[in-house]
C-alpha cells in the first residue's frame, strides 16, 4: 500500500502547477471561460433570445443578458427537464441537482451537465485531495478507503419514464464517479445512493466500521449521526478505536465552527486535520488551500465565470455588478455565476468577502436572505413565515413576531434542532398542535428541512416559546433599535438574537 499511496500522492500532486496558472493570471483565464461558455451556447434558445452571437466584450455581455434568480431560470429549467435539449446548453443534461425550494416551489432543479460533472466537480474534487497532499506530504490518504457520504436519486418528477434523473449533488456525483474513484470509495454505490436515511446510516455504519478508513468527506450533520451509529455498533469509546489510521474531514455546505469541538470529542486527536470545502449543486467554487488558515481559493478554471453584486445594490432594481477585476478586499458581495450547465448571470443567493485578491481568496459571509442553515436544512424566511402563519390559521391565533436559531449538537450522543421564540396577539388554542403543524408545514414545504426531521435521526422536532405581545418590543427596545426600519431578525445561524430574547421570557 505504500507504493499506492506514493504514486497516488505524485499524480494528484501534478495538478498544482495548474493550480498555480489560474492564481497567476486569474482576469485572463476567467475572461477566456466567460468567451467559451458564449460560444458554446450562441445557437441555444437562450443564447438567440440574449443574441450571443452579437456579444464581443464583457460590457456586451452584462448588457444584453440580465441577471436572473432561480424563479426567471425555472422555465428553461423545466422545459430541459421535460425532454427539450439546445435551450440554456447545447449538449444533453441528464441530471438535476435538487436543493432546497423558493417560495412557490419545494424544491429547486439545478441542472448538471456532462461538463459540469467532468470540468466543476469532478476536477473539484482531485483539486481538493491535490492540496491535501501537497500542504501535507507526509499523508497516508491513499493507504485506506475514502468515506463518502452522500444523498440519495429519484426519478425526474416532470420525465418519470426519461433516462433523467435528480437527486443531492453528492448523490449525482457519486453515481458518475469513474471505476478507480469508486474502488477507493466506501461504501458501495447501492448502500451510498439508499433513500431510507435511518436504514441508510446503519447499513453504512455496518458497511464501513471494519475498513481501514483515511478520509471522511460529507456535511458535518450527517457524518456526526453516522460515526455515533459506529461507537454504538463497535462498543468503541471514539473513533480512534475504529479507524487508528483517519487523518482527515473533508466538510462543506454548513457553517464548521459549530460542530468542531464535537469532533475533537468523537475524534480525539491533535493530528487529525480539516479541510473545508466550497461545492454547492451549482458548482464547485471554492477550496481550503493553506494549512493554517481557512480561507478558501476561488477556483477559476472550473468553467464558471464570476460576477459579484456589492450588498448595498442588493435590493435594488438595476444593481452594480462587478467582475473579479473589480472586487475589493473586506466588502460583502453577493455571488453570480455564469456556467457550463446553462446558468447565466444566476444568483445563488450566497454572500462572500474577499480576504485576499493576489490569488482570489474569499470567507462565505452569509446568504442574501435570512435563513437558518446550522445542519443543511437551508431553511429561508420565506419556509419559516409560511409555516408560522399555516400554525396559527390551523389554531386560531394571530401572530405578531418570531425569532428562530439553531440548537448545535451539544456531545457525540445529542442531536440538533430548532429553537423558536413566537410572540402572540391571539395565542393558539392547541399549543401543541401548533408546533405540530409548524413543524410539519416546514417539512412539507422544505425537502432539505424534511430529510434532517426523518426520524428525528439529525435534527428533533423544534423547541418552541409561545410569548404574549411585547417581548420583542422590549428587546428591541434594550437594544436601542425600536423603530424606524430595524427588524426582529428572524432566522440566525448563530444564537446570539435568541438567546437575548430569551433572558426576557
Amino acid at each position: 500500500m505504500e507504493v499506492v499511496n506514493t504514486f497516488m500522492t505524485w499524480i494528484f500532486k501534478n495538478r498544482i502547477g495548474q493550480i498555480e496558472n489560474f492564481k497567476e493570471n486569474p482576469i485572463a483565464i476567467q475572461n477566456e471561460i466567460l468567451f467559451e461558455l458564449i460560444q458554446e451556447a450562441r445557437r441555444t434558445d437562450f443564447g438567440k433570445k440574449y443574441g450571443f452571437a452579437d456579444i464581443v466584450t464583457y460590457a456586451d455581455f452584462a448588457r444584453q443578458v440580465p441577471i436572473h434568480d432561480y424563479e426567471q431560470m425555472k422555465p428553461y429549467i423545466e422545459e430541459t427537464m421535460k425532454g427539450r435539449q439546445n435551450i440554456i446548453w447545447p449538449t444533453e443534461i441528464e441530471w438535476f441537482s435538487k436543493s432546497s425550494g423558493t417560495t412557490s416551489s419545494r424544491s429547486k432543479y439545478i441542472p448538471v451537465s456532462q461538463e459540469a460533472l467532468e470540468e466543476c466537480h469532478f476536477k473539484g474534487g482531485k483539486d481538493m485531495i491535490s492540496l491535501y497532499v501537497n500542504n501535507y506530504p507526509d499523508s497516508k490518504l491513499f493507504s485506506g478507503k475514502a468515506l463518502t457520504i452522500g444523498g440519495s436519486l429519484s426519478e425526474n418528477p416532470l420525465a418519470s419514464r426519461s433516462k433523467s434523473k435528480v437527486g443531492d449533488i453528492s448523490a449525482v456525483i457519486t453515481h458518475n464517479l469513474p471505476i478507480w474513484v469508486q474502488m477507493a470509495r466506501t461504501p458501495s454505490l447501492e448502500t451510498a445512493l439508499m433513500d431510507e436515511w435511518e436504514a441508510k446510516i446503519d447499513k453504512m455504519a455496518r458497511e464501513v466500521m471494519d475498513e481501514n478508513v483515511t478520509s471522511i468527506s460529507g456535511v458535518p450533520t450527517w457524518t456526526i449521526v453516522l460515526l455515533q451509529r459506529i461507537l454504538e455498533l463497535k462498543k468503541a469509546k471514539n473513533i480512534l478505536e475504529v479507524w487508528p489510521n483517519i487523518e482527515v474531514f473533508f466538510h462543506g455546505a454548513v457553517a464548521f465552527g459549530p460542530y468542531r469541538s464535537l469532533f475533537k470529542e468523537l475524534i480525539p486527536t491533535e493530528k487529525m486535520r480539516y479541510m473545508e470545502t466550497y461545492n454547492a449543486s451549482e458548482g464547485f467554487f471554492g477550496i481550503q488551500d493553506q494549512r493554517d488558515s481557512d480561507e478558501l481559493l476561488l477556483m477559476l478554471d472550473y468553467g464558471i465565470f464570476y460576477e459579484f453584486i456589492p450588498m448595498e445594490e442588493w435590493e435594488r432594481e438595476n444593481p452594480k455588478v462587478v467582475p473579479l477585476s473589480q472586487v475589493e478586499l473586506g466588502k460583502n458581495y453577493a455571488i453570480l455565476i455564469t456556467t457550463n450547465a446553462g446558468l447565466w448571470r444566476y444568483k445563488i443567493g450566497d454572500t462572500v468577502k474577499f480576504t485576499s485578491i493576489e490569488p482570489y481568496r474569499i470567507k462565505i459571509s452569509g446568504r442574501t436572505k435570512h435563513f437558518i442553515n446550522a445542519f443543511g436544512e437551508e431553511v429561508i424566511v420565506e419556509n419559516a413565515e409560511k409555516a408560522v402563519q399555516e400554525a396559527a390559521d390551523a389554531t386560531g391565533a394571530t401572530i405578531t413576531n418570531f425569532t428562530a436559531a439553531p440548537v448545535y449538537f451539544g456531545d457525540s450522543k445529542s442531536k440538533g434542532a430548532h429553537e423558536w421564540v413566537i410572540e402572540f396577539r391571539k395565542m393558539p388554542v392547541d399549543q401543541e398542535f401548533f408546533v405540530q403543524c409548524l413543524d410539519e408545514t416546514l417539512r412539507k414545504i422544505n425537502s432539505d428541512y424534511d430529510a434532517k426531521r426523518y426520524k428525528d435521526m439529525a435534527l428533533t422536532k423544534p423547541k418552541v416559546h409561545l410569548v404574549s405581545e411585547g417581548v420583542f418590543e422590549t428587546w428591541m427596545r434594550s437594544r436601542g433599535k425600536l423603530g424606524g426600519q430595524n427588524k426582529v431578525p428572524r432566522l440566525s445561524n448563530t444564537r446570539e438574537h435568541l438567546d437575548e430574547v430569551l433572558k426576557l421570557i
